[in-house]
């Protein structure tokens, strides 16, 4: 339950029982040889090993749909009876074979089919790492009352749900389940394939032939008509044979195969081909039809100082379990030992919670297991992922990469009731910020970093006091005091929601009560026109439950943006380098060989693929499409810079004065002397194309603008207009995007362009502490990256016209307090703007124009290291 994006590295294999351990990639295989005829004697074998009872591989006598033939002989039939003698004292588990004479079907038609493609469901479902049991009923066809067309053509239906990363199923046809191989003759052969496809098309899979191979001879009877002079008689007359053993290979059909390399976006969705059992004829089938999550989607950071109980409000939040005051409600979020034991976060952990009426769906009812459960649940519902992040000054960079990298629609800062107490009190108490830090970060203000940085950002946000049953009232009203001040001071109202003081042990619904006092803040919200305007504060304690209903009322309510276009940040301004749909990547996982062959032809060569996760900016992706991906540093460039090899050099902007790094000044002064700035350079973008998709671990066809998810890519390895042929799987790294170029782009014949600087425009006045030449390390959207200013411009002072009156705003305890200002010569209803030129150091990035950046400077032991500065970037350097 800590990470959305888990990809097993050794996914089930369909390995084929004819090929030796160390070359039984089947798919890899297939694309090589394509479908294959020959003899026993050229394999090497007498019999497979035996089938066995796990596994995405499947032992078929036949798949008939009629009784067999009788046989006078058979050749491979003594070797059954010896195989089954031979084979009476195994103990390997595997099923004895259950024919000692050609096989007859008793069953009716319509039963041995549907009980047929029962089992190639369940085999296929062997092989997806995240297989679940489907509920959908069979698309089993109505058959004639004679055998079936094989010159019919077969219609492929939707993909069952769940099939969508099976590696396929394995059929050995005309093998018995010892692995004795028995054949059938080529008419049943055919037959049995002609079944096999139409089983796999009901499921919305495809059936290659891998392999066909004689393995005997056989003599059956015939009777004919025979007419003489005086009456009709029947004669006998003998036939002979050969015996085939099959092996077919069915995958879901995720129409990506025969797609032009030079085919952006949607592919064609005309006609897929399948091939015929032995002469390989072409049928055409229809393209399933493509699917996407419709639920409503709210994205929420989790943000905060260090020991102010995020975690373990999450936890209480998706699993329904209340805190023991020692992190209990926790325990399932995080992923390494240190955080346990000693209570400070330092990675991103993801929850999904689902909302249904007054029902929240989360684990701790007794019908959700996973998040595909609470997708099916929450459906007309709501889902909200929430992202969990570090608090601690050395960990800074998971709160910039939650606040930036997943571009959060609200964000909810996380401040402890006790926060204004130099020591905590009473029994179990958590320790103190403090106490985390030590004696030497005493002075670190955090409640005032984070929520400075939260409220610079141009994002909703809602507060949420934690740790409600530890303060007292003293304590309680001065972390208000400071709360209220800043929000007021930054020209929000805040609002507060008093919760009832019951303990509630049963957090599986919302209480009506708390329902009714979230309605009225949203509606207040709404009625505004801007979710920035009202900030919502809510008095929790994890320990108790209270206030953790109106956490997820809020939570259920929470007012969404509209769907993101790209035009949000530039309006209707041309820009004929704007792509048509933009994916900014988070993180990168390894794709399995096996997914290769499903973008490629039986005969096309293909590289190992890439999983990206991350959020969909505009635009949207489905499987099949061909996709652009970088910018790529090529390797020529990798040894630049500082004079490093490629093997010890960390990735770009790891040269940022990050307080965390104990020899920040050290490689400042590095860089400094060797810093070379990012030049045009050829191979920046790859292609590939999509070959998976998950959003929120659900398995879709689609990902929609504004979605989150994560996308499996194949890459190219062919030559294209965009890049150098691949002879290995490019390093894809965190601050990439995956795009599909507009149809201008693709007319004009132009790229996406990477930016090696940028000019981003700020209206704080301590911009003016920046000086040309130093540097700073720069946050754009999924973008880390160390840069130089090479300018600081200064604007005319201007007066305000939206400097607010705080004489209107709700006033808890009677506050009056004086709030300090970030210029004292800055006079009051005037503001000031500035423009900062930076230059890239290390790498180009993908920039959008008039996104979001913070600079940070360097940390120090007496700063939180949060102290940033918040812009719009206004112009691109190419």
């Amino acid at each position: 339950m800590a990470s959305i994006f888990t990809y097993d590295p050794d996914p089930p294999r369909v390995s084929s029982p004819w090929l030796a351990p160390e070359d039984s990639d089947v798919p890899r295989k297939l694309t090589q040889q394509g479908a294959s005829q020959g003899l026993l004697s050229d394999y090497g074998v007498e019999k497979l090993r035996a089938e066995p009872q796990e596994g995405p591989t499947e032992y078929k006598l036949h798949l008939l749909l009629r009784p067999r033939r009788a046989f006078k002989s058979m050749s491979t039939i003594q070797q059954l009876k010896n195989s089954q003698a031979a084979d009476a004292q195994d103990t390997t588990g595997a099923r004895p074979p259950v024919l000692a004479t050609p096989a007859s079907s008793n069953q009716p038609r319509q039963e041995r089919l549907k009980h047929l493609t029962t089992q190639l469901l369940w085999r296929l479902q062997q092989s997806s790492p995240y297989h679940a049991t489907s509920s959908k009923e069979l698309a089993i066809p109505k058959l004639p009352a004679d055998n079936i067309e094989l010159c019919s053509p077969i219609r492929l239906e939707p993909l069952v749900p769940g099939l969508e990363e099976s590696r396929g199923a394995l059929y050995e046809i005309g093998v018995s389940d010892d692995g004795t191989l028995v054949g059938l003759t080529k008419d049943e052969m055919t037959e049995s394939i002609t079944t096999l496809r139409v089983m796999a098309a009901s499921l919305g899979c495809t059936v290659d032939v891998i392999r066909m191979v004689i393995v005997g001879d056989c003599q059956w009877e015939e009777v004919t008509p025979y007419c003489n002079k005086n009456d009709q008689e029947l004669s006998f007359v003998t036939r002979q044979g050969k015996l085939w053993v099959a092996e077919a290979l069915v995958t879901p059909n995720l129409g990506l195969r025969g797609i032009s390399g030079a085919d952006y976006g949607n592919p064609d969705q005309g006609t897929m081909k399948t091939s015929g059992p032995v002469s390989l004829t072409p049928e055409q089938v229809a393209v399933p039809s493509r699917g996407s999550s419709t639920t409503p989607q709210l994205r929420i950071t989790l943000t905060g100082p260090t020991t102010s109980g995020k975690s373990s409000l999450l936890g209480t939040l998706s699993t329904g379990t209340l805190d023991n005051g020692r992190g209990k409600s926790r325990l399932s979020l995080l992923k390494h030992r240190h955080e346990m034991v000693s209570g400070v976060t330092s990675s991103i952990a993801q929850e999904l919670i689902g909302y249904k009426g007054s029902s929240i769906l989360n684990f701790s009812q007794g019908n959700i297991e996973s998040w595909v459960d609470i997708h099916d649940c929450a459906e007309h519902g709501r889902l909200v992922f929430l992202s969990d992040s570090g608090g601690h000054p050395r960990y800074r960079r998971t709160v910039l990469r939650g606040l930036m990298n997943w571009a959060p629609h609200w964000s909810v800062l996380c401040i402890a009731a006790d926060a204004s107490e130099d020591i905590s009190t009473g029994i179990g108490a958590t320790s103190s910020a403090k106490d985390v830090l030590g004696t030497a970060a005493a002075g670190i203000d955090l409640v005032r970093a984070h929520l400075n940085l939260a409220l610079k950002l141009d994002v909703p946000m809602a507060v949420v006091i934690t740790k409600l049953d530890l303060a007292s009232k003293q304590s309680l009203q001065k972390t208000l005091t400071k709360i209220l001040a800043a929000i007021k001071d930054a020209g929000r109202i805040p609002k507060i929601l008093q919760p009832d003081q019951i303990q509630h042990d049963d957090l599986r619904d919302i209480p009506c009560g708390d329902l009714a006092k979230v309605d009225a803040i949203v509606k207040s919200i709404t009625e505004s026109d801007d979710l920035t305007s009202c900030v919502p504060i809510i008095l929790t304690s994890a320990v108790k439950g209270v206030g953790v209903g109106l956490v997820h009322a809020l939570l259920a309510n929470l007012p969404l943006p509209g769907i993101p276009t790209s035009r949000d940040y530039v309006g209707m301004a041309l820009n004929p380098e704007q792509p048509k749909c933009l994916f900014h990547v988070d993180d990168t996982f390894n794709l399995p060989n096996s997914y290769g062959t499903l973008a490629t032809s039986n005969r096309q060569a293909t590289g190992r693929g890439v999983v990206v996760s991350g959020h969909v900016r505009f635009g949207s992706f489905s499987v099949g499409d061909r996709i652009v991906l970088g910018p790529f540093q090529p390797e020529d460039e990798e040894s630049r810079g500082l004079g490093l090899t490629s093997e010890d050099r960390p990735s770009p902007g790891a040269y940022g004065l990050s307080i965390s790094h104990p020899s920040s000044a050290e490689l400042a002064r590095i860089a400094m002397k060797s810093a070379v700035s990012a030049s045009v350079i050829p191979g920046e973008w790859h292609t590939a194309q999509i070959v998976s998709i998950r959003n929120l671990r659900l398995p879709v066809r689609t990902l929609e603008p504004g979605q989150a998810g994560s996308i499996g890519l194949v890459f190219s390895m062919a030559e294209n207009s965009l890049s150098s042929p691949l002879t290995e799987t490019p390093r894809v790294r965190r601050g990439m995007v995956v795009a599909i170029p507009s149809k201008h782009m693709l007319d004009t014949n132009l790229s996406l362009q990477a930016a090696s600087g940028f000019t981003a425009s700020f209206t704080d006045p301590a911009i003016r502490s920046l000086t040309s030449g130093s540097f700073v390390n720069v946050y754009v959207a999924s973008v880390r990256a160390a840069a130089r200013i090479l300018r600081v411009s200064r604007s005319q002072w201007h007066r305000s016209h939206t400097a607010t009156s705080n004489d209107d705003i709700e006033d808890i305890f009677s506050l009056n307090t004086d709030l300090e200002t970030a210029d004292p010569t800055v006079d009051e209803g005037h503001s000031w703007s500035g423009e900062v030129c930076l230059e890239l150091l290390h790498s180009r990035e993908w920039i959008e124009l008039g996104s979001t950046v913070i600079l940070l400077e360097g940390g120090s032991q007496d700063r939180s290291g949060l102290e940033g500065f918040v812009g719009k970037v206004i112009e691109i350097v190419d």
